[in-house]
């Protein structure tokens, strides 16, 4: 998840903006809703860590924060984030922005209550077992890791003749190779499904819910995962 050349000052500009088009609209407040109701879900003040928190977009929705985090690894757009969407409704007592992606970042072990990202992980990086076991890692036992995917059937993911032959040919495949080539057409955790999100988790977080929603863009899983205690 390092930061590509485009994310520059005048492309974190531009994504500030949309910042601004997006705000009221379904699409983006659905994403506002849900966000706070997993802070809800916690029934005390809370420690949270946005992964590729971008422009702050989304700062303003969580609610209870003691203490916010924003971790991305561009440094433009932590600029745009020091002043963020509706910034004068957020109310995490403290905000700090990190430089940094999600699999070189180190925080202490049970450094948060909460773990979110949207439209990151199974989009511009890879939703795995690695990334699992890192976010776990941070998050305190009974915390909650919540995020987006990507979902291989949205319209935004080219349906290639080769994909839909593969898709077809699946089911009838032995084990072995319907494995890899449901891999491969998930691109090993660019898009995630139900099923895929279930295997990743799986046994660090006990999923809570797992829906579906469309974006602007994307047809979306949405994933609440309680850490299992050990």
């Amino acid at each position: 998840m390092t930061a590509s050349p485009l994310y520059d000052e005048a492309y974190a500009r531009k994504y500030r903006a949309h910042d601004e088009a997006l705000g009221g609209t379904p699409a983006y407040e659905q994403f506002v809703v849900w966000l706070g109701a997993v802070c809800r879900r916690f029934d005390h003040p809370i420690d949270v860590l946005d992964v590729g928190c971008g422009t702050g977009r989304y700062f303003w929705a969580l609610e209870h924060v003691r203490s916010l985090t924003g971790l991305d690894p561009s440094a433009p757009m932590l600029a745009e984030a020091r002043s963020p969407f509706r910034a004068d409704k957020v109310t995490a007592q403290s905000v700090s922005l990190v430089c940094g992606d999600i699999l070189t970042a180190d925080f202490p072990r049970d450094s948060f209550d909460l773990v979110y990202s949207i439209g990151v992980l199974a989009e511009h990086a890879p939703l795995n077992r690695g990334v699992v076991q890192q976010v776990a890692r941070w998050t305190r036992p009974g915390g909650r890791f919540a995020f987006t995917t990507v979902h291989p059937q949205s319209s935004s993911v080219p349906q290639t003749a080769l994909r839909r032959t593969a898709t077809a040919l699946a089911p009838w495949l032995p084990t072995s190779a319907r494995t890899s080539l449901r891999k491969r057409l998930l691109a090993d955790g660019l898009y995630a499904d139900e099923r895929w999100v279930e295997d990743v988790l799986t046994p660090l977080f006990a999923i809570e819910s797992l829906t579906l929603a469309h974006s602007e863009a994307h047809l979306h899983c949405l994933c609440i995962g309680r850490k299992v205690r050990a």
